[in-house]
């Protein structure tokens, strides 16, 4: 239900944002700009029209004009806000687990994290490292964050997908990763906060 209010919502919003610009798109165009099929966007225009958020007008007998009405308007306001009350209920749940692996690697005696690849809550280690004293790091390479580790204080924490499927770490021969006292998964962090908070 949730991807169903998310492709309605994408779909208004490109919409809307046409409305705006006084752009006159087609169903083609819509699809692209919302990132759905063409059958897709056809059926959703149709139910969204039917529920009385579209208005269509028929410039010529292949194309038609698409504009909000007031109450399309309206529930893309009302999805807005929901969407943003879900992020912010997410954003706090997933601080709090942060939050206690960084406290744990801090009791554990590290001065520094490091994260390496790329994720979507690094700010939130970020945050919480400079909240509590810790020295926060990024970086793109294993052998890198290794050598920035080799006094012990570091905690090198590796990224989903950094080290493989799933965030899981690969092995020592591969070349990346290993699993000594001073490196862990993201991914298996959170999992591990999620049973304990």
């Amino acid at each position: 239900m949730s991807d169903n209010i998310d492709t309605e919502l994408a779909l208004l919003e490109s919409v809307y944002s046409a409305q705006k610009r006084e752009e006159h798109l087609t169903q083609r165009e819509l699809a692209l700009k919302s990132g759905l099929s063409l059958g897709m966007t056809n059926a959703l225009l149709k139910k969204m029209a039917d529920r009385g958020w579209l208005s269509l007008t028929r410039l010529s007998a292949k194309s038609l004009h698409y504009a909000l009405t007031p109450e399309g308007i309206g529930e893309v306001s009302r999805r807005t806000v929901g969407y943003f009350r879900r992020a912010s209920s997410n954003a706090s749940h997933y601080r709090e687990r942060v939050e206690g692996i960084v406290l744990d690697a801090k009791a554990r005696g590290f001065t520094s994290l490091i994260l390496v690849g790329s994720s979507d809550i690094d700010f939130l280690l970020e945050w919480s490292c400079e909240r509590h004293g810790l020295v926060y790091l990024k970086c793109a390479e294993a052998e890198r964050a290794r050598r920035l580790a080799e006094s012990g204080a570091s905690l090198i924490v590796w990224a989903e997908g950094a080290g493989g499927v799933g965030g899981a770490m690969p092995d020592a021969g591969a070349g990346r990763a290993g699993t000594g006292p001073n490196e862990a998964s993201l991914h298996e962090l959170i999992t591990a906060a999620r049973g304990t908070r």
